[in-house]
């Protein structure tokens, strides 16, 4: 199947499952991990910009998404697993090392992969999604204890219910999500608290689409005709993980000693820029910035931003000479 702008996936066998992929470019390899509800598609803007600049840029459809496999277990989408599948995917395309670049979701497990697997990893480039060291309590309870049972996390828990209600009307929820947003981070504050809890409602009934689109028709025809074929429970069940991921990590490391670049939106409601506050004390090596006038779909939303950050943190932060990194 050819995307606009990247072309036929090759297909390859990773961690038991079969994995489209997306490539572009040659030199050292950037692994590109997308969020929700999205696909690799959504890396678009970014694998030519990092194949014309001397980067092997790879972006796969993730397990549950798009054209790759679709367990039906929920138990088959915790951390072990996503992070076994770039491994898995890394061996199928002879590489021994990558940087990992995630947003949102993909985001969180590109900062799994240097505690998980710190053999494989060389750098972390992650958008939206900041790390912080496991808590007292996993994500799932610290959010219902913070916006209740409606919030859309906590709603995603319950079988069945938010496969439902997205797939109503797909056109209808990628035309009210994948937009810009209509308010400032001090705006959002004042909200009441109906609109600040993101509940399921909102996001699958809200109210007519509003702010600029982040995307153009084209990709939201992509988006719209992929989740019609595949629905959403593949992504939502990586929420439904949360617990057991919260509870696996309880022996792994929290300092992460891979190079790292963080990039914030500056309207983004779901993982705002002050959510990054702290992460210098568990990396070593950390760089961050922020792209004010954004909001939560960043590479698609600010793509020339995004990309001139990116590529300007790898050319000063890693040599690559003939697919070998030095540093």
């Amino acid at each position: 199947m050819e995307l606009p702008g990247m072309g036929t996936p090759a297909y390859v066998r990773a961690n038991g499952i079969r994995m489209a992929v997306w490539e572009q470019g040659q030199g050292f390899p950037v692994v590109m991990c997308h969020g929700f509800p999205e696909l690799a598609f959504s890396w678009r803007h970014q694998l030519p910009a990092l194949a014309g600049a001397g980067w092997r840029a790879i972006a796969p459809d993730q397990r549950g998404y798009g054209l790759s496999h679709r367990p039906p277990e929920v138990a088959a989408y915790d951390m072990a697993h996503l992070t076994g599948d770039l491994v898995g995917l890394l061996d199928a395309l002879g590489i021994e090392r990558a940087v990992f670049c995630g947003h949102d979701w993909g985001g969180w497990v590109a900062w799994q992969m240097p505690l998980l697997h710190p053999e494989r990893v060389a750098g972390v480039i992650a958008l939206n999604t900041p790390y912080f060291p496991r808590g007292p309590l996993d994500l799932v309870e610290a959010t219902r204890r913070a916006r209740g049972e409606d919030n859309y996390i906590v709603a995603f828990q319950r079988p069945g219910l938010a496969d439902e209600w997205l797939a109503r009307d797909i056109p209808r929820f990628f035309d009210r999500m994948l937009r810009r947003p209509t308010l400032t981070q001090a705006e959002f504050a004042r909200q009441p608290a109906s609109v600040r809890n993101l509940t399921l409602r909102g996001m699958a009934e809200g109210s007519a689409p509003r702010g600029e689109p982040a995307v153009d028709a084209e990709a939201l025809r992509v988006y719209g005709a992929a989740f019609q074929r595949t629905g959403f429970t593949g992504g939502i069940n990586w929420y439904r993980n949360i617990r057991r991921n919260w509870e696996q990590g309880a022996a792994l490391p929290t300092r992460i000693e891979v190079p790292c670049l963080m990039i914030s939106a500056a309207q983004d409601v779901y993982l705002p820029p002050g959510l990054t506050h702290g992460m210098e004390a568990h990396i070593r090596q950390l760089e961050k910035h922020v792209i004010e006038d954004c909001g939560h779909w960043t590479q698609q939303e600010r793509p020339e931003e995004t990309n001139r950050i990116v590529l300007d943190w790898l050319r000063r932060t890693f040599r690559p000479v003939r697919g070998l990194l030095l540093r």
